[in-house]
């Protein structure tokens, strides 16, 4: 299957520029788990208590984005997505964490890993330390990774996958749509500011560097994920 560029030239450029880094993150063994639902449960939990936890701060990112937008697109779309994120997916986590018995509560109360640690953070001091365009090609690789990722195992369902849910979350037409609309993004914020030719620019290189560094940390996500909380080793 021919992955999607969503719209955006520029996002399938960055993603060939980190072409290693982004097939090690779509095809981690975690996700294959999820794709034939084999993966175990408490992993998945593992994963889904941090991924709060990534939630919250991935917000806060995504806020400083609208401090940073410069057109009124820039600013609706980078609104629109932290309340999709606050209003919509952390409240999905909570009522998908209750059913398995934890409570929100103890999602407060869970102790930061430290790959969600450096990913956060890094993200966060990308649109610290620079504009806009930091910020959103430290931002792109968990939103479209995660389209793809969905297309990719929703292609190859099987009847009975405890997983599917996740599956059609992310392959589902409104977040697609979403991924889309981040493309737009990309195209028009690097354009308005780099010009019509951006690979000339001498902002390119870190463009790449910072999607690159992004797409490394979100497989490693994965693998903490993979490694399962500390009290169930």
């Amino acid at each position: 299957m021919e992955p999607n560029n969503f719209s955006s030239p520029i996002f399938a450029q960055w993603r060939a520029h980190a072409a290693a880094d982004w097939s090690t993150y779509v095809d981690h063994a975690f996700v294959r788990g999820l794709g034939d639902g084999t993966l175990p449960r408490k992993i998945f939990l593992h994963y889904l208590v941090q991924d709060y936890i990534f939630l919250f701060h991935f917000s806060r990112a995504w806020g400083m984005a609208v401090l940073k937008a410069e057109s009124h697109e820039e600013l609706e779309l980078a609104s629109a997505t932290v309340n999709a994120l606050v209003n919509h997916e952390m409240p999905l986590h909570v009522e998908l964490c209750a059913k398995a018995g934890i409570s929100r509560a103890m999602l407060l109360d869970t102790e930061e890993e430290p790959e969600n640690l450096s990913y956060t953070r890094y993200v966060i001091d990308a649109g610290l330390s620079g504009d806009f365009l930091d910020l959103i090609a430290a931002l792109a690789p968990c939103v479209m990774g995660y389209g793809e990722i969905g297309t990719r195992l929703a292609a190859t369902a099987s009847a009975g996958n405890p997983y599917q849910p996740w599956i059609d979350t992310y392959a589902g037409k409104e977040y697609q749509d979403a991924c889309h609309a981040v493309g737009r993004l990309i195209e028009s914020s690097v354009h308005a500011r780099l010009g019509s030719s951006p690979e000339t620019s001498g902002r390119w290189k870190t463009l790449n560097r910072r999607f690159r560094v992004a797409t490394r940390l979100e497989a490693g996500f994965w693998s903490m994920g993979m490694r399962g909380a500390p009290s169930a080793q």
